[in-house]
């Protein structure tokens, strides 16, 4: 089964020693951290995307290990004269405090992606930076898709993707990684999220190491770090549990859905608002998350599955 999501791409990053001889795997000559340019992307995550399919993080960790050394090209034309760029390194990420619709923890597949600092990679250097190329999808293929309301291989059940049965929505797992074939910038991604990501350069822990005085400052900030996620995901439970309670109209995977997007402040005034501390004040509740349009199955036929 072949598939092609689409996703997001990431300015330039500084090029580390090790980052180098992993670039060097990939190419012929040895290359010098000069002579190449490089931007990480967010090739694909385990959200529910809009054709109602999802890679579950299993399926990350297969595509990681088949995603290094493969091309970057334009719309997925397979073509040599479209090659642009080339993964060296590929792990999944986890993205700490959201969950996906499916109400479990959001990670991604990040791929560290170079090319040459050439005149002919040029103007495309100079657009990933100013954001005008910055989606991207993937091609790759799978073994199998199985329904998640039945776990029968869609298809041989009678599950539709996109509708709801008895309170549980229904999609497509994408198990089982066949192969990567490439990755391609493209203009409309299938997974929203998708594409070539932020230039932070360098990070927290390549400073820790290059600056070990730094160390214990950062490892104090991963666990208060810790201690503040722990704290929003009891804080989302609370929440949820509190809203099925009182919205009873409203189905579970709604109610993770929206709690999974919101912050402290919106998910303590809420708490309280479903826990009638704000009695007397209990008029629309007012979300500042921001409204995001429930995507639908409509227009799927202009993606590549």
């Amino acid at each position: 089964m072949n598939i092609q999501k689409e996703v997001r791409a990431e300015g330039e990053k500084r090029v580390s020693p090790e980052d180098l001889a992993l670039i060097n795997m990939q190419s012929k000559k040895e290359l010098k951290a000069g002579e190449v340019y490089t931007f990480t992307v967010r090739l694909c995550d385990n959200e529910i995307d809009r054709e109602w399919e999802r890679f579950p993080r299993e399926t990350l960790e297969e595509l990681a290990k088949l995603f290094v050394g493969k091309s970057g090209i334009f719309d997925h034309n397979w073509s040599a004269a479209g090659q642009s760029a080339r993964i060296y390194k590929a792990e999944v990420v986890e993205e700490p405090g959201t969950v996906t619709r499916a109400g479990d923890p959001v990670c991604y597949l990040k791929g560290w992606a170079y090319m040459l600092r050439n005149e002919a990679n040029a103007n495309l250097i100079e657009e990933i930076e100013g954001g005008i190329k910055k989606e991207v999808s993937v091609g790759c293929s799978v073994e199998r898709e199985v329904c998640s309301v039945c776990g029968e291989a869609l298809g041989k059940c009678h599950h539709v993707k996109g509708r709801t049965y008895n309170g549980k929505l229904c999609w497509g797992e994408l198990k089982g990684a066949g192969d990567a074939y490439e990755w391609s910038f493209v203009a409309v991604p299938a997974q929203p999220r998708a594409g070539v990501m932020k230039g932070l350069a360098p990070g927290l822990k390549e400073l820790a190491r290059e600056r070990p005085g730094l160390r214990g400052e950062l490892e104090a900030l991963e666990k208060e770090a810790a201690l503040g996620r722990r704290y929003l995901e009891e804080l989302r439970s609370q929440v949820v549990k509190l809203a099925a309670a009182e919205a009873s109209g409203l189905e579970m995977e709604v109610i993770r859905s929206i709690a999974g997007k919101l912050e402290e402040k919106e998910l303590t005034a809420l708490k309280g608002f479903f826990s009638r501390e704000g009695e007397g004040r209990r008029g629309t509740v007012q979300l500042s998350y921001g409204s995001r349009r429930e995507e639908t199955g409509e227009g799927d036929g202009a993606f590549l599955v």
